[in-house]
């Protein structure tokens, strides 16, 4: 049941991210010029607003609509922030309670319906008792969507801003030299990387996204215009140093490492304690 879990978790993220490139690329996706006056709730609300704040910042820059998309970028990051923070909350909370579930998992191992009911009663109960959530490893990229793909409507139906130039491309389309795209899947296999060392004890199911995901980033931004690679460069950027303040994964090995030696250490004072005591008992019994 278990595998089958992990497989399902698998498989969902692989078709929410095909789903993600496949709209990404114009399946279904407006192409009309944004303005005030376009209709409709998405158009309206989401991709209006985030290509006002582009140009916005943009204004603030000399009319440098790449530095509009970097510091748009950067508000949107300290937005969901709390989200993601949480979420590492969550994911140290899980790691933590490892232990514990492979007990109940021993403890409720027989395959029929009502133990394995028991086991997931069990499992819950463990979760809520510690505040871990298991699904906020994929809440944050649930809400990254629609954000991704408004921040592409806005620049694509942004005539001023798909058609700029920024160092050797034009935003509104593909980097020729496929730079940004490689930097997009370089710096979020480094985040997810760190993400992932942050945990003490390592879900072997996640490893085959911190390889997954860039392939998939990489795929993406070579088909995508170029200033969306650029979004994903500086989120990633962000997120890393996020990573490295929040949960710093070199402190957390530190400290995972000064733990194991401390237990290895209180292990040889009890052996030696026993032997002690041990000999002691015997050298009464010889006189």
């Amino acid at each position: 049941m278990k595998k089958k879990m992990k497989w399902k978790k698998k498989l969902l993220f692989a078709g929410l991210m095909i789903g993600l490139v496949a709209i990404l690329a114009g399946c279904g996706v407006s192409t009309s010029p944004i303005t005030s006056e376009s209709t409709g709730f998405w158009s309206h609300y989401i991709v209006y607003p985030l290509s006002e704040v582009i140009i916005w910042f943009a204004n603030l820059f000399g009319g440098n609509y790449a530095m509009g998309i970097i510091m748009t970028t950067v508000v949107i990051r300290l937005l969901i922030m709390p989200l993601m923070i949480k979420q590492l909350k969550s994911q140290k909370a899980m790691t933590s309670l490892q232990p514990q579930i492979k007990e109940l998992q021993e403890k409720y191992k027989s395959k029929d319906r009502e133990t394995q009911q028991k086991l997931q009663q069990e499992t819950m109960r463990l979760y809520q008792e510690n505040n871990a959530n298991p699904m906020m490893g994929c809440l944050p990229l649930l809400i990254q969507m629609p954000i991704l793909l408004g921040f592409y409507q806005a620049i694509s139906r942004t005539a001023e801003i798909k058609t700029q130039d920024f160092l050797w491309m034009t935003l509104g389309d593909k980097d020729p030299y496929f730079v940004l795209p490689i930097l997009a899947a370089l710096t979020t296999f480094i985040s997810s990387k760190l993400s992932m060392m942050g945990q003490t004890q390592q879900n072997k199911s996640m490893n085959m996204i911190i390889y997954f995901m860039p392939v998939m980033i990489l795929v993406a931004g070579i088909s995508l215009p170029s200033a969306l690679a650029l979004y994903w460069v500086v989120g990633n950027i962000f997120t890393i140093f996020q990573t490295m303040l929040i949960n710093n994964p070199f402190k957390a090995k530190r400290e995972a490492a000064a733990l194991e030696e401390a237990k290895r250490e209180e292990e040889k004072l009890k052996k030696k304690a026993a032997t002690m005591t041990a000999s002691k008992k015997g050298g009464k019994k010889r006189k």
